[in-house]
């Protein structure tokens, strides 16, 4: 992590000054005794999943990619963002338009995190032709959005394949001993992935809530698991300035204390476009509470120069930028000498690489916002691999519990996010909700007499 860009916004006797207080909410983290203690099994999981659940995932795995055309995951929040982060980044950008002979991995396709009824149908559609397996992830079974799309493709399956092939095709990934998945799961026997009980959703992407979709998907999972595991020790160092996690943890919420209270993830590479979304949810969830918390945004660079550049250079100085830097891009596209005579204006980066033009890019770019007054960290990655993708996310985790602590709150839990639920489900009428859709009602004809023009 190169953390000159936050100078002279930050001083460095501020960051050192930090130093006991980081090595004391860490000591916190990692003993699980603070506020959500019973959530960080995902703290050292990468270093001690059992090699029988990877062979068991790699296997079936296997068979779907065998047998199946389309894979289908339905999940919402952290049942989806990681393994789809993980899938994109290291997939073809265009796999629907692969030739079959190229295609190696049946076509994944995400359900249930949205309640588009259009959205639904269209994906039905192109499931028509399709020999389909889905992958229920959900720790209930009870969440609106998955269990609604679960439904839906549930009787589609049923349809094409009869009750016993339906079966065959559905993958849970759920509870290991209660709730409504967990009881289906038993009744109809699908086969199952278990979530552990000591990892929430938005950190439980190298378990096999991430990993099952992701090896279906043909990326190597051992490969990811053993890049988290790399992490662990770095990130587990009591030394400030020996540890990527805290140092990163630590620097944010000096910027925060200072006003820059928006954290804008800037990437170079559109297919960390997801990665940047399950960014979004671990930052945001774990720490917008108690009227706290830095709001996680997100850009994809050269693209967002030319939309939200100008406010980023120049507009309200209340952000910092983050930005992921892939050292080795993998491309060798080169800029074609042109001899027809065409005026425009790029004969000089004729022979030049797409990878050195985006690198020039990317410093000229930190410069100028640096420049501007953006305090600016850069994350170094060597390339984007199965390995590195396992890096970011364990360094990411450990550094999103170490500044949740720091900035006062418990950054497993996530209160807020029942308070659009509640609404919903009296809206809809649903039975034990009676009272709180009387308040609504009431709620509704007190406003009403405010008329909107």
């Amino acid at each position: 992590m190169d953390y000159s860009g936050v100078f002279p916004f930050l001083k460095a006797e501020e960051i050192e000054a930090s130093e006991e207080e980081v090595r004391r909410v860490l000591e916190t983290l990692q003993q699980g005794d603070g506020a959500g203690g019973e959530y960080t099994g995902w703290l050292r999981y990468p270093e001690s999943i059992p090699e029988g659940e990877l062979r068991k995932m790699e296997t079936l795995a296997e068979e779907v990619r065998a047998e199946a055309d389309a894979f289908v995951v339905i999940g919402i929040g952290g049942s989806y963002l990681g393994a789809r982060a993980v899938i994109e980044g290291l997939s073809h950008s265009f796999p629907s338009l692969l030739s079959p002979s190229r295609s190696q991995s049946p076509l994944v396709f995400f359900a249930g995190q949205n309640l588009s009824g259009s959205y639904l149908e269209e994906l039905l559609e192109v499931l028509e032709d399709r020999s389909v397996y889905v992958n229920m992830i959900s720790k209930s079974g009870t969440t609106t959005e998955p269990g609604l799309a679960f439904r839906v493709l549930r009787r589609h399956l049923i349809e094409r394949y009869g009750q016993k092939g339906a079966s065959r095709r559905i993958i849970s990934t759920t509870d290991s001993a209660k709730g409504a998945l967990r009881k289906v799961t038993d009744e109809e026997g699908y086969r199952s992935f278990v979530i552990p009980d000591d990892i929430g959703g938005r950190f439980s992407v190298l378990t096999p809530v991430g990993l099952f979709p992701i090896a279906v998907a043909g990326i190597r999972i051992d490969t990811l698991v053993e890049g988290a595991a790399s992490m662990i020790e770095p990130c587990s160092m009591p030394g400030l300035f020996q540890n990527p996690a805290a140092l990163y943890a630590a620097t944010r919420n000096l910027l925060l204390e200072k006003g820059y209270s928006t954290e804008v993830l800037v990437s170079y590479d559109p297919k960390l476009q997801y990665f940047a979304e399950w960014w979004k949810q671990l930052y945001g969830e774990s720490e917008g509470k108690d009227g706290k918390g830095i709001f996680p945004a997100s850009v994809l660079f050269t693209s967002d120069l030319h939309s939200m550049g100008q406010w980023i250079q120049e507009g309200r100085r209340t952000i910092f930028e983050t930005v992921i830097h892939i050292d080795q891009e993998d491309s060798t596209l080169q800029v074609p000498v042109d001899a027809s005579g065409l005026e425009d204006g790029l004969g000089y980066l004729e022979g030049r690489t797409w990878p050195e033009i985006q690198d020039k890019a990317y410093e000229g770019t930190k410069l100028a916002h640096h420049q501007g007054n953006v305090p600016v960290l850069v994350l170094e990655a060597p390339t984007r691999d199965a390995f590195t993708l396992g890096q970011m996310i364990q360094f990411f985790e450990t550094a999103c519990g170490i500044s949740g602590y720091l900035l006062g709150v418990n950054p497993f839990n996530q209160p807020g996010v029942e308070a659009y639920k509640q609404n919903m489900f009296a809206l809809l009428g649903k039975p034990g909700f009676e009272e709180k859709a009387a308040e609504l009602e009431a709620s509704s004809r007190g406003s009403s007499e405010e008329k909107l023009v």
